[in-house]
């Protein structure tokens, strides 16, 4: 089966590149990022400085990446996930700089309350449709990864 190919993308002065498992960024992430589905719709959240986005952020000292991944769903979208799995990476470079982000894939297996306010102002399930009009970065990149995420939970799914 041939590596599925994406389109690059920008965000200010970075370049964005999406890369699909199996690869693994070369060195530690800076960054986790979750896709959680739910029903046929992406669970997404309002970030203060970003707007609405996929629950995202440092991967902190002591955790993995999908460690990352789970923590930041619960603070930023108050969802507690099932079925995580990585889907592939972002690479992000601004002049000489070059940070990996990690993302991964996820079915909402609940909600609880957003405790922390400073981190998101609300969540919402969306459909890819209704992403296009409301999603902080839209691009025909970040498209194409929400697409590739549902796809590969589709296909979990499907094989049980």
């Amino acid at each position: 089966m041939a590596i599925k190919r994406f389109p690059c993308g920008q965000y200010g002065r970075q370049k964005l590149q999406f890369f699909a498992a199996p690869y693994r960024p070369p060195i530690r992430a800076f960054a986790a990022l979750v896709f959680p589905w739910q029903d046929g719709k992406v669970l997404v959240c309002d970030i203060a400085d970003r707007g609405w986005s996929i629950p995202s952020g440092r991967v902190e000292p002591f955790e993995s990446a999908i460690d990352a991944a789970r923590r930041e769903a619960v603070e930023e979208a108050g969802a507690m996930l099932a079925d995580l799995q990585y889907i592939g990476c972002y690479h992000i470079s601004e002049r000489q700089e070059v940070r990996w982000a990690e993302c991964f894939v996820a079915r909402v297996d609940g909600l609880v309350d957003i405790v922390m306010q400073q981190e998101s102002l609300g969540r919402r399930l969306c459909t890819l449709e209704e992403l296009a009009g409301i999603y902080h970065l839209w691009n025909d990149l970040t498209e194409q990864v929400f697409i590739h995420s549902r796809e590969i939970l589709e296909r979990r799914n499907r094989c049980g």
